[in-house]
């Protein structure tokens, strides 16, 4: 459990950074337009703060960690949430600076996505076998 809620708490510092780099770096280039900084800081919190805190309580009630998929739901899903906010930031930079969208950065971001997906299913997997029987 201390490993759910301290992944937790780093997806809320690096969230919080997010928001800050967010405002000052489009601050100090000037930058009014539309920009993927701007939900950075929200995709962090939500989906890497608050969805681990809700894991965590999960947890609690139904020990998923016991399940022998759970390793492979948080490697998956942490390495796919990682990608895809790494590349919201690099889009979100270039936008900023002017450079135009970039098929390369889009196709790693749908890995990303492909990867939180896998992630998400080993999550469920491990939580329907969690549950008690009807």
């Amino acid at each position: 459990m201390q490993k759910l809620a301290r992944t937790s708490l780093v997806y809320l510092i690096v969230g919080l950074v997010f928001g800050v780099y967010y405002r000052e770096f489009t601050k100090f280039t000037g930058f009014n337009g539309k920009t993927q900084l701007a939900v950075l800081h929200t995709h962090t919190l939500v989906l890497g703060m608050l969805f681990f805190l809700l894991v965590l309580l999960l947890e609690k009630n139904f020990s998923l960690s016991q399940q022998k998929h759970f390793n492979k739901f948080f490697l998956f899903f942490n390495l796919g949430l990682i990608i895809t906010l790494a590349m919201l930031l690099v889009h979100g930079t270039l936008t900023v600076l002017g450079h135009p969208d970039s098929a390369a950065i889009s196709g790693i971001a749908g890995m990303g996505h492909i990867l939180l997906t896998i992630g998400l299913g080993f999550f469920f997997h491990c939580l329907l076998k969690s549950l008690p029987s009807a």
